[in-house]
C-alpha cells in the first residue's frame, strides 16, 4: 500500500461454524476524495467485537459480501470539506475495518481528551464495551450494594468491564467463568474477581455451585447455552439475568437449546432482560464521569490484547473468536500512540 491508497478488509463468502482467513479479503483501492461537507480520516485504531462473527451469517443487517466490514474505529482527520471537522481532530465513528473512511459530521463523535487516558481506552472501557457493562449493571440489573454476582465469559471485554464496574459500585461476591487456567488466574489477581473457574473443567452447574455455594443476585450473561441455564438454576429469589450476548452458539449453529427449571422465573420471581447498547447512547457522558477519574487515579485498569498493524486485523478477529484475547480485542495502528 502505498500513500494514495487505502486498504479495506472485505468479507467473500458466508461461514460454518467457525470463519477462517479464506472468508476475508484485504482489498486496496485508490483514497477516497472527501465530498463537500465531509472529512476524510485516517483511521488509527480499531475495535474487534463479538458480534462481528453474528452479523457475518446472512442475517438482516449482517455484513454484505465483497463490500467493506463495518465496525468501531478512531482516526484522524487528515483532509476537510466540512467546516465543523477540523484537520488533525480525533474522531469516533463505525467505518472501521479500513484504513480511511470518509464521514459526515452527525457520522462522529468527538473525543474529550483526559489526562493520562490512552486512546485505546475510548474503544474499551469508555467505549461500547465498557457502557455495555455499565448498562447491564446500573439500568437493567439496577445493582445494590452488597449484592452477588456472576458473570460468564468474565475474561473478555464486556467480563473484566463489569466486575470493575461492579466493585466500583459496592457488589459483594463477584464469580467469573472462563475459558482457561491462565485466564482464570488472571481474573482473581487482576481484574478483582473474588472466585472463577474454566468452563472446559467439567459441568458449570457443578463448578458454579462450588464457586458460589449460596447462590447470587445477578447474572451477567455474554454466553447463553448452558452457562444460561446453570445461571438461571443457581439465582435467588428477585434475581436478575441480564442477556448481554450468546458466544457459545456464533460459531455452532446445532448447539442444544438451554436447559433449566421454567418453574424458576415464577417460583423465584427472577427476572430476565437483554438489551442493544446502541439505545443507550445518550449515557456515554454519565460513563465518562463514572470511569474516568478512577482510570486516572489507577483503581480501574485497562484489559485490553492489541494487534499492532491493520494487516493483522483477521488475526485478531479470529484470536479472539477461538478466546485467545484477555479483555477487549483492540488493533492498533502501525506508529500511532
Amino acid at each position: 500500500m502505498t500513500n494514495d491508497t487505502a486498504l479495506t478488509v472485505q468479507q467473500t463468502a458466508r461461514p460454518h461454524g467457525f470463519p477462517t482467513p479464506d472468508h476475508f479479503a484485504f482489498v486496496e483501492s485508490p483514497l477516497p476524495e472527501p465530498a463537500p461537507g465531509t472529512a476524510l480520516v485516517e483511521n488509527l485504531y480499531w475495535s474487534v467485537d463479538p458480534y462481528h462473527r453474528e452479523l457475518m451469517d446472512d442475517v438482516p443487517g449482517g455484513f454484505a459480501l465483497d463490500a467493506p466490514l463495518e465496525g468501531r474505529a478512531i482516526g484522524r482527520v487528515v483532509e476537510s470539506r466540512e467546516p465543523a471537522l477540523k484537520e488533525g481532530e480525533l474522531v469516533f465513528h463505525r467505518q472501521g475495518w479500513r484504513t480511511h473512511a470518509v464521514v459526515a459530521p452527525d457520522e462522529v463523535r468527538r473525543l474529550p481528551r483526559f489526562d493520562g487516558v490512552p486512546l485505546s481506552a475510548y474503544l474499551s472501557v469508555l467505549g461500547g464495551t465498557g457502557l455495555t457493562a455499565y448498562v447491564g449493571l446500573t439500568r437493567i440489573a439496577r445493582l445494590r450494594e452488597g449484592e452477588d454476582l456472576f458473570v460468564s465469559a468474565a475474561a473478555g471485554g464486556v467480563g473484566t468491564a463489569t466486575a470493575r464496574f461492579a466493585r466500583l459500585l459496592g457488589a459483594g461476591r463477584i464469580v467469573g467463568s472462563a475459558g482457561s487456567a491462565a485466564k482464570v488466574a488472571h481474573l482473581t489477581a487482576e481484574v478483582g474477581y473474588d472466585a472463577a473457574f474454566d468452563y472446559h473443567d467439567g459441568p458449570v452447574a457443578e463448578q458454579l455451585a462450588k464457586a458460589a455455594p449460596d447462590g447470587f443476585d445477578v447474572f451477567l450473561d455474554n454466553v447463553g447455552g448452558e452457562h444460561l441455564g446453570a445461571g438461571i438454576s443457581a439465582l435467588r429469589e428477585r434475581g436478575r439475568v441480564v442477556r448481554v450476548g450468546t458466544v457459545s452458539q456464533y460459531n455452532d449453529p446445532a448447539a442444544p437449546p438451554v436447559r433449566f427449571n421454567h418453574a424458576d422465573i415464577v417460583e423465584k420471581s427472577l427476572r430476565l432482560e437483554g438489551f442493544l447498547v446502541r439505545d443507550y447512547r445518550d449515557l456515554q457522558d454519565e460513563l465518562y464521569a463514572f470511569v474516568v477519574p478512577h482510570l486516572q487515579s489507577g483503581r480501574v485498569g485497562l484489559d485490553e490484547t492489541v494487534t499492532v498493524g491493520f494487516d493483522g486485523i483477521v488475526r485478531a478477529f479470529l484470536g479472539m473468536l477461538h478466546g485467545a484475547n484477555v479483555g477487549k480485542t483492540i488493533v492498533r495502528a502501525s506508529g500511532a500512540i
